[in-house]
């Protein structure tokens, strides 16, 4: 396809200038476009397709960036990305270097609020909102949410309080789980353009301001005025919640009808007061396999052939032999299934993200998704405990920590003994500082009564899963998005005493304390100083808390000069910070280096790419025990 128009939009001010058309064929070559570069690079492709209309639309209708857009999530903002002068740089779109898979401020002014974490959005724009009333300022202001996020206490919260206020806010509900039917779908279309037309809502407010002016009996008139307006709605509207909440309620639309979107969008963008479009979406639209498969397509692979295609089908990934942390969960969590009736799994909308597609699959009736709230999710778990049950809760490293009063109060506090299972710990890789699991050690840690570990693979991971499951208070077990490098299908588990260390290689010169899969990396490392007459202890730190004390002593007592710790997570708070702290009050005398994530955001590029940047790899390992050890001049 010829780009005609995409390639001239350098900001929103371009789409302005162009015919009803010209906005359609734009349309299409966004969709064409951004099927063509994220087949090949790889990135969120269904959300996107799904509003190339509404975004559009929205660059159309408002005035950008003076008018505050602010998206939920991000995996939608693609095409808000192309439309807002960044159409050079998007094939480099979550690589390393690039820009940035999700909305971020530093990255353009049309980036009003960063978005990583769903259901933010209604509460941010609330807060530009009331700055505009506070600055005495005349923009207007608009979030565009998910009928996923809205299942997250958040924007119900902000919805709850924007009603309260009563002042200008527009809430995009882009809804892409409903089907338009014909005749519900036109009714409603014809609804909505009577009720948001100024005329009508002008009208409407003068013939209730007139009732003001009436006698006694003024009172019965309103309330049967509006006992009707109600009454109305509830047959025609599905948005009497809404309207309770102080919304005016418009919609539903089909948010592929360009022109019906932008006819509604400047009916109703001067309404000075909270409103809420409800706009119907297909994820995937545009390219038949994403349309039938949305959550396959939710993200993609880079697969280095363009397919830019509509019809065509993506080429086949190969998968690696050995499972990923994500498949062996799953797998585990089916065979404990199969062997403890007691247990059931719990996940925050990621079934599949968190592997447990087939659990699903298997025991329908011991499986619960609560949506995007993981605050409820880890309460929820919490009070199937103390009845007997062991719940095991898969949530995401980073969206684990939105839970983190949950965890405390109505887990540990109690002695609960509920499993957390963090995927997608340490490096995310493209996805960048929201999504990676930088902080779950620090903040577990300074939790007490929890059990915290992290297995070096799959094998080690079913050890430490029937541990827990034997243990008799709240266990969280982390691990990255990676291979599990290791694992038997079908395997005895070795159950493990808590807070137990295994001495993986023995050795004199320095010993490295390493967590999870970075086991492997130290024991590269040390076979390869071996080399090189200097002796290096491995040991698989699995439990970071409690830690090995006994082993830690051994340390002090051999006179060892040197350790390294290395862990996937923030230095600040981390396990080498609790290592550290244990030895010099139990009169270490040597050199202790922590390696892992700085005190900084660590942005998105591939895991390799990351764990170089930060000396995580082979060589940044060797290198640092080098240093430590004074004989990098020698070595170099």
């Amino acid at each position: 396809m010829q780009l005609k128009y995409l390639p001239n939009i350098k900001s929103p001010k371009d789409i302005k200038k162009l015919d009803s058309d010209a906005l359609h064929t734009l349309c299409e070559e966004l969709r064409f476009y951004t099927i063509n570069t994220i087949t090949e690079i790889g990135g969120h492709l269904a959300p996107t397709l799904g509003v190339i209309e509404l975004t559009t639309a929205l660059h159309y209708v408002y005035n950008t960036p003076e008018d505050k857009l602010v998206w939920d999530v991000g995996h939608q903002a693609y095409a808000h990305k192309l439309l807002t002068g960044r159409f050079e740089e998007f094939p480099s779109i979550r690589q390393y270097g690039g820009l940035s898979g999700f909305l971020k401020r530093s990255e353009s002014e049309f980036d009003v609020f960063g978005a990583g974490h769903a259901s933010t959005a209604i509460s941010a724009a609330l807060g530009m909102s009331e700055a505009r009333y506070q600055n005495k300022k005349d923009y207007k202001v608009v979030s565009v949410i998910g009928d996923g996020a809205m299942t997250g206490g958040l924007a119900f919260e902000a919805i709850n309080n924007a009603g309260h206020l009563g002042r200008q806010i527009t809430v995009i509900l882009n809804d892409n789980e409903m089907s338009i039917s014909p005749n519900v779908g036109a009714i409603s279309k014809y609804f909505t353009r009577l009720i948001s037309n100024p005329t009508y809502n002008k009208l409407k407010q003068e013939a209730w301001g007139m009732t003001k002016k009436l006698p006694l009996a003024k009172g019965t008139i309103q309330s049967f005025l509006s006992r009707l307006d109600k009454s109305i709605k509830n047959i025609i509207v599905p948005g009497m919640l809404f309207e309770e909440m102080g919304f005016r309620y418009f919609g539903p639309i089909d948010g592929h009808d360009l022109n019906e979107v932008i006819k509604t969008l400047e009916m109703i963008k001067d309404l000075d007061r909270p409103v809420l479009l409800h706009v119907l979406t297909k994820k995937g639209k545009g390219m038949s396999v994403a349309e039938d498969n949305p959550v396959k397509y939710h993200g993609v692979k880079a697969n280095g052939n363009s397919n830019g295609s509509t019809n065509g089908k993506a080429s086949k990934i190969k998968k690696n032999s050995i499972p990923s942390f994500q498949d062996v969960f799953g797998h585990l969590a089916c065979e404990v299934a199969d062997l403890r009736k007691d247990t059931v799994c719990i996940t925050a909308a990621m079934r599949e993200g968190t592997g447990l597609v087939p659990y699903e699959k298997k025991f329908k009736d011991r499986y619960y998704d609560v949506g995007i709230a993981e605050g409820h999710a880890v309460t929820f778990s919490a009070g199937l405990a103390t009845q007997g049950i062991r719940p095991i809760v898969a949530i995401y490293s980073t969206f684990l920590q939105r839970a983190f009063d949950h965890i405390v109060h109505d887990v540990c506090v109690q002695n609960l003994p509920v499993i957390f299972c963090m995927d997608r710990a340490g490096i995310a890789g493209e996805d960048g500082p929201t999504h990676h699991g930088a902080l779950d050690i620090a903040y577990f840690r300074c939790i007490q009564g929890i059990v915290l570990a992290a297995p070096k693979n799959g094998n080690e991971f079913r050890d430490l899963l029937y541990t827990a499951l034997n243990h008799s208070g709240p266990v969280g077990i982390r691990y990255p998005k990676f291979s599990s490098i290791e694992f038997d299908e079908v395997g005895q588990a070795n159950l493990l005493p808590i807070g137990s260390w295994d001495v993986e290689k023995k050795g004199d010169d320095l010993v490295i304390l390493a967590l999870g899969p970075m086991v492997y990396s130290a024991l590269k490392v040390a076979e390869e100083l071996n080399t090189q007459n200097i002796s290096v202890e491995v040991v698989n730190c699995r439990f970071i808390k409690p830690m090995d004390n006994s082993y830690l002593k051994t340390i002090v007592s051999r006179s060892i000069n040197n350790v390294l710790t290395i862990e996937e997570g923030v230095i600040e708070g981390g396990f080498g910070d609790g290592v550290s702290s244990f030895l010099v009050e139990n009169g270490f005398k040597g050199k202790l280096k922590r390696l892992g994530l700085p005190d900084s955001y660590v942005q998105h590029g591939s895991r390799s790419q990351i764990l170089s940047q930060l000396s995580l790899d082979d060589s940044g390992i060797k290198t640092k025990v080098l240093e430590l050890i004074d004989e990098v001049k020698e070595f170099h």
